[in-house]
């Protein structure tokens, strides 16, 4: 049995109760607590000074083509201050062209004074857009774990993500002709070591990409002296971007194959992998029969966390339409390690056996 296994399937609170509050705010990561999530997940990405802060992407907001504003993808009121009109900007971010206002050109002071908002306000509406939560530092979301801790005795983990590694390790170098150090892996060791938070039962290190989690493995964790698990992230399409422009083209796809289950195994502890991976539906939104990753996995020696449960009826298979809890059960039927979800409180009501 794989040693960061559980007696039940853990509940990551994906960008925290993010299906009740806007996402990546420490109002999202308390509520999460509250509702029972073993796990709070901050997506990582350097602000221009350095600083780890919680956004699941460098995008504050983006813009459609044109000109308005893109809510589906806007996780910050940014573009209403006339003082950083001048930060709006187009870069290519994996290979993607994108225009709006991006972290790593804001310096943490900068960002305090912005507010996040609801990314998905037509369906989870903007109740909160006014409530001035800001965005979060890895070292404030480190604390208030803590002060749960300390609190109640419950051990809150976290699983934070490294977002866009390899064109972070790029821009580090651009900043106004300086070198600063935008390694987004390096800055989360060193962050936690900083911060007393290595305890490997409450932690999970994810990413998309694969050179970087090598690298935390092989150098950065034993250069700090942690050993800290990993996990691979897998998407249901394409390929990891660092494999992308490497020529390796080392797809997802060949990632959960048995032959590229063993390689994971060298590096990482367990795959986060997307539903439908698992249970995919066909054309018209109906169940299909559920593959065999979680046994192939199983198999390997990797746990499997499976990403993203959400309670909405336009995320759910027509068989779980208005009873989202069913998914969460056949998952566990499946053998399902732990899954990532929008909503910590439905996910407790199931796993609360």
């Amino acid at each position: 049995m794989n040693k960061f296994s559980y007696s039940k399937p853990i509940i990551i609170a994906h960008r925290g109760a993010s299906g009740l509050r806007p996402e990546h705010t420490l109002a999202a990561y308390q509520l999460a607590i509250e509702q029972g999530a073993d796990f709070i997940e901050p997506d990582l990405v350097p602000t221009k000074d350095g600083i780890l802060v919680a956004r699941h992407e460098n995008a504050l907001a983006i813009l459609h083509s044109d000109g308005s504003i893109n809510r589906t993808n806007t996780t910050t009121d940014v573009f209403k201050y006339p003082q950083f009109q001048n930060r709006l900007t187009t870069k290519i971010i994996d290979g993607q062209t994108i225009t709006g206002w991006f972290t790593e050109d804001f310096t943490l002071a900068e960002l305090k004074t912005i507010n996040a908002i609801q990314r998905l306000p037509e369906l989870r509406g903007t109740e909160y857009d006014d409530h001035q939560l800001k965005i979060p530092t890895l070292v404030e979301i480190i604390n208030l774990v803590q002060q749960v801790e300390q609190a109640t005795g419950k051990k809150i983990g976290i699983y934070p993500e490294t977002k866009h590694p390899t064109y972070f390790a790029e821009e580090g170098k651009k900043i106004d002709g300086t070198l600063i150090n935008l390694s987004i892996e390096r800055l989360l060791i060193d962050t936690l070591t900083a911060q007393n938070f290595t305890n490997p039962e409450q932690i999970f290190i994810q990413s998309f990409e694969v050179n970087n989690l090598r690298a935390l493995k092989y150098s950065i964790m034993p250069e700090a002296g942690v050993d800290l698990p990993l996990i691979q992230l897998i998407n249901s399409t394409g390929l990891p971007y660092d494999q992308q422009i490497s020529d390796n083209n080392l797809t997802y796809q060949d990632l959960i194959t048995p032959q590229g289950l063993t390689q994971i195994v060298n590096y990482a502890v367990g795959i986060g992998v997307a539903k439908n991976l698992i249970m995919s539906v066909d054309q018209h939104n109906n169940l299909l029969s559920p593959t065999s990753l979680i046994k192939d996995a199983h198999q390997a020696g990797l746990l499997v966390h499976a990403y993203t449960l959400r309670n909405e009826n336009i995320f759910l298979a027509n068989d779980y339409q208005n009873k989202p809890e069913l998914e969460y059960q056949q998952l566990i039927e499946l053998g399902i390690d732990g899954f990532f979800t929008d909503f910590p409180a439905t996910a407790k009501t199931v796993t609360n056996y």
